[in-house]
């Protein structure tokens, strides 16, 4: 069974070249973002989670809610695996696939069919697990003969495509989202949105990060409030969204 257990989980980020910010400068970014602070080294430092303790069961749709800046997204890249926390404690049981940035995993120089089995590699499944998907992802990505092309080749949407295509081919225990996909083909995009909801009833659990009250009400049982760098609030998704005013 999936399950998140986050224990007192903090993320900073120094500033080297933050010495001589302005108190002013300091005060503004404060209200838009993670706490700032000074290192043992004395630099300027972004506390972007600050001690973050949170339990996701099987079963749980989360949905993370708060200003740009109050640690969301780096909460998503921390269970991605992306950001390995200097302290607290992390426990993830199950595989988990992170759509908030779908081009992770993926080199430009390669083709894509090659970066099928790359961003399949990257999430965890086998080289033989992958090429049995590969004519599957390639007929959903829609890109026919540019599969045979590098990435460099390809424009921005096509790129959203591949990444789309392949990652929503893989089995999560633990899906990751943010509310933006990259795509941009109105057919495409609603394409997307049909599989990315089945994708998400086969998740144990999903952790999506949105501003937008409609989609975090179809999609979520429970919310939680994101408030530089800390948790401010869990409960319920309208209990939460109630909580959410322009100065948080």
């Amino acid at each position: 069974m999936a399950s998140i257990q986050l224990e007192r989980v903090s993320v900073a980020f120094p500033i080297y070249n933050g010495r001589s910010r302005s108190l002013k400068n300091r005060v503004l970014a404060a209200t838009t973002g993670g706490r700032i602070g000074r290192d043992a080294h004395n630099y300027v430092s972004i506390q972007a989670l600050d001690e973050v303790s949170l339990v996701f069961e099987h079963g749980d749709r989360v949905g993370l809610v708060g200003h740009n800046g109050a640690g969301k997204t780096t909460l998503l890249r921390v269970l991605a695996g992306i950001y390995e926390p200097p302290s607290g404690k992390l426990k993830i049981a199950g595989n988990v696939a992170p759509l908030f940035d779908i081009g992770l995993g993926l080199d430009v120089k390669s083709t894509g069919y090659e970066n099928i089995i790359l961003r399949g590699l990257y999430l965890g499944l086998s080289r033989s697990g992958m090429r049995a998907k590969t004519e599957e992802i390639a007929a959903f990505s829609e890109l026919g003969e540019c599969l045979d092309l590098p990435l460099r080749t390809y424009s921005a949407g096509m790129y959203a495509r591949l990444a789309f295509a392949i990652s929503t081919f893989i089995e999560p225990d633990i899906l990751l989202l943010d509310e933006g996909l990259g795509i941009s083909d109105p057919a495409f995009l609603a394409k997307a949105r049909r599989c990315l909801t089945a994708f998400m009833d086969r998740a144990g659990i999903v952790v999506l990060a949105s501003h937008q009250e409609a989609l975090l009400r179809e999609v979520c049982t429970k919310a939680v409030l994101m408030k530089h760098g800390r948790v401010a609030a869990t409960g319920g998704v309208d209990e939460i969204l109630a909580l959410v005013r322009p100065d948080c």
